[in-house]
């Protein structure tokens, strides 16, 4: 499946590296849009809920939704939309 995250990480200063390292650890990823990374994995949105709230502050904010197969349209790369569709249909 793959995952939409957004995040708004609000701690000044703070060392997110445990998250990117994180949304690394997928299978497969895609982050051109600051903030916002597609992934690829077998977890659910619920596995990632719980990766994710491990790795950030607690006034952070962030948001996990399975994009496979939905409906979406937006402004984005052609290597992009191939990515999707690529992942999808995995």
């Amino acid at each position: 499946m793959i995952l939409l995250i957004s995040y708004d990480l609000k701690t000044p200063n703070a060392n997110y590296d445990a998250l990117y390292d994180l949304l690394k650890s997928a299978p497969s990823w895609w982050h051109y849009l600051n903030s916002t990374w597609l992934i690829y994995t077998q977890e659910d949105v619920g596995v990632w809920q719980q990766k994710i709230s491990a790795t950030i502050n607690s006034n952070d904010s962030f948001i996990v939704v399975n994009i496979t197969r939905q409906n979406r349209n937006g402004w984005l790369p052609q290597k992009a939309w191939d990515w999707i569709k690529e992942y999808e249909n995995r």
